[in-house]
């Protein structure tokens, strides 16, 4: 892991550009982290191309900052300036010819986009949590906040260090990973946009009632896919509260 720049924000919030490899990422971590007092870590999941999720990520990263947490987050494999993945591109194509057809999106199709980034993407999380978490300001339990929902959603079942998440109900979702959802135990809120437009709602709430979490909350607003409100960045922070601290 080796730091490439560094900002420190008015509010003292440190941000630092990171490789691990060949993975671009970025850490945020609070005035208030230190050896002696480290941060619990939130791990910022996205769509992919870290440039331009960059506004959204920052203003997620200093709103948890604001709280104690530290939070990191990576490009996702064949996005931003990452070699392609061929395969994927092409499902993102027919993706996108079914949505604009008015068509619907059927199982194969959501099956080459989404297993692909989970199979690869999971391992560079998992390895990302290695290298930040070996940072001596950096401690305790950790969270994983956003979407892709079914790298989430692998994450909640491999990873043990995640003990809590908030996942964004606003992707497709392999049909095999509702059976995976029914062996994820840590707490979870998940976010849905009642009218986004690119996701299926049945199919959000079906994956709601398959995760086998004794504690799971559904928050549903109306709105489409970027009209997340801003007091759900509030009730996240007040979950993480509950399981990170």
């Amino acid at each position: 892991m080796d730091f490439t720049s560094e900002q420190r924000f008015d509010d003292s919030v440190l941000e630092r550009e990171f490789t691990l490899g060949e993975i671009p990422g970025i850490l945020w971590t609070p005035a208030s982290a230190s050896a002696s007092a480290p941060a619990p870590l939130i791990l910022l999941g996205h769509p992919g191309g870290l440039p331009k999720m960059y506004p959204r990520l920052v203003a997620r990263a200093r709103h948890s900052a604001a709280e104690g947490y530290a939070a990191a987050t990576i490009e996702l494999p064949g996005s931003g300036d990452r070699p392609r993945l061929a395969a994927v591109d092409e499902a993102r194509a027919d993706l996108r010819r079914a949505l604009a057809a008015g068509e619907p999106v059927d199982d194969e199709i959501v099956d080459r986009l989404i297993l692909p980034l989970v199979d690869k993407a999971v391992p560079e999380w998992r390895a990302t949590l290695d290298a930040v978490g070996s940072l001596p300001e950096i401690g305790g339990p950790v969270g994983f906040a956003g979407g892709v929902i079914a790298i989430g959603i692998r994450l909640a079942l491999v990873e043990p260090r995640i003990a809590a998440a908030v996942l964004f109900a606003g992707s497709f979702v392999p049909r095999t990973m509702v059976e995976e959802a029914r062996k994820v135990t840590i707490p979870l809120l998940v976010l849905l946009q009642w009218d986004d437009e690119g996701n299926d709602r049945q199919l959000a709430l079906d994956l709601f009632d398959a995760f086998g979490s004794k504690e799971k909350t559904l928050h549903a607003n109306m709105g489409g896919h970027t009209g997340v409100p801003q007091f759900e960045g509030d009730a996240g922070n007040r979950f993480f509260a509950r399981h990170l601290k």
